[in-house]
């Protein structure tokens, strides 16, 4: 049984740093990701990581910002959110999947965690 669990949410004022953690268990994944859903908007992806090359892709609203990563070991994804801005309010969620064919499909993902509030005050 697959499970994501996300942990590291909270609240924090713009400028500020946040690191979310994804537990992974029950599978192998070709692709693991990081999305988010503000309050009255789409799902968007925010960053993936491709876990045999450990290549890695983000969306603009973030490149620069925010970091993914992958501890092979314990198979934590993580994302390391820097000078947070009001807009990056939303419920970020954890996804992974094992088929490439999906991972190259747009909200392809298979495998959801519960999702962790992240909140950016001005």
């Amino acid at each position: 049984q697959v499970r994501l669990v996300e942990s590291g949410g909270g609240s924090v004022q713009a400028g500020g740093s946040l690191r979310l953690s994804c537990a992974a268990s029950g599978s192998s994944f070709y692709c693991m990701g990081w999305f988010r859903q503000a309050p009255g908007k789409e799902r968007e992806e925010v960053a993936r990581i491709y876990t045999s090359t450990q290549s890695t892709i983000y969306a603009g609203s973030v490149r620069g910002r925010f970091s993914i990563s992958q501890d092979k070991t314990t198979n934590t994804l993580s994302l390391q959110m820097n000078s947070l801005k009001p807009e990056d309010t939303a419920m970020y969620y954890c996804a992974a999947e094992a088929s490439p064919y999906k991972c190259g499909q747009v909200l392809g993902f298979n495998y959801w965690g519960q999702g962790t509030q992240v909140t950016v005050s001005s």
